[in-house]
């Protein structure tokens, strides 16, 4: 690779990684409510609030994707080096991290929709 290309792709991968934290914030995550003791008004709130926060979530993997893309270009060169990895790394890190939060608050929520099922039955 001509090394200037190389040189380049680095400093955009280093560029995106230390500065993603800048361009891209991962959403707040919502407060649920208590299921045993919520009213349906609340529950509905809170489906909301879980539907709003995943919309957000996949709008900041989305601010992520192109960084990870310029990341594992940069990194498929001849010597990407630590810095390199460790950006690449980084931001996979945040990515992955998006994904197993979402999952948790939809777990939790199922959980608090299934305690509010119970205390209302019928």
């Amino acid at each position: 690779m001509n090394k200037s290309i190389k040189m380049a792709l680095f400093g955009l991968a280093l560029a995106s990684a230390a500065s993603f934290a800048d361009d891209c914030t991962a959403p707040a995550t919502p407060t649920l409510p208590q299921g045993a003791s919520s009213t349906l008004e609340e529950m509905l709130a809170g489906q909301k609030a879980v539907k709003d926060y995943q919309a957000a979530v996949a709008t900041y993997r989305a601010c992520l994707d192109p960084k990870i893309a310029a990341a594992e270009t940069a990194a498929a060169g001849d010597s990407p080096g630590p810095e390199l990895v460790e950006a690449l790394n980084a931001i996979n890190t945040e990515y992955n991290n998006s994904v197993t939060a979402e999952e948790e608050i939809a777990t939790k929520f199922n959980a608090e929709l299934k305690a509010y099922k119970e205390a209302n039955p019928g």
